[in-house]
């Protein structure tokens, strides 16, 4: 239990990071001059699939640590990477409109993710149900960027 409040805590402290690093996109006049890719979701989805995803990687988190003694050290480097990786996309893209770069700290992110997803293959296949969503938003948000392109 102790490592789920961890892994929340660190997990929404970085999404509120993040947000707090972009400012509000809705007043962001580069991105609201963007020509945006017609499948961009209105801006309520992003805070519901956001907060849903955190909750999910947290606990596959915590359930990863919980049967992956063996490798808890790799699981703990990717997940801080992921957590760096997560909160300099915002600054790096909303804020210096460096959207090349984001889009390769996008691709990166999606491939520590895959890789914790392989750990979690290994040792508890029914784990990977909670990382998908994650994956899956990562892959929505790569279309996005790359639109962008």
């Amino acid at each position: 239990m102790k490592n789920l409040i961890l892994f929340l805590v660190i997990n929404y402290g970085g999404l509120a990071l993040g947000s707090f690093l972009m400012g509000n996109p809705a007043t962001n006049e580069w991105y609201q001059l963007q020509d945006k890719a017609p499948w961009t979701p209105p801006g309520w989805v992003f805070g519901a699939a956001w907060f849903s995803i955190m909750l999910f990687y947290s606990i596959f988190l915590q359930q990863l640590l919980k049967v992956n003694a063996v490798k808890s050290k790799s699981v703990k480097w990717l997940f801080g990477i992921s957590v760096f990786l997560n909160v300099s996309w915002n600054p790096l893209f909303f804020v210096h409109h460096w959207i090349a770069l984001g889009l390769v700290v996008l691709l990166a992110l999606f491939f520590v993710l895959v890789l914790l997803a392989r750990i979690a293959l290994k040792q508890k296949p029914l784990l990977v149900l909670l990382i998908l969503p994650y994956l899956i938003w990562m892959l929505i948000a790569i279309s996005l960027n790359a639109y962008l392109f």
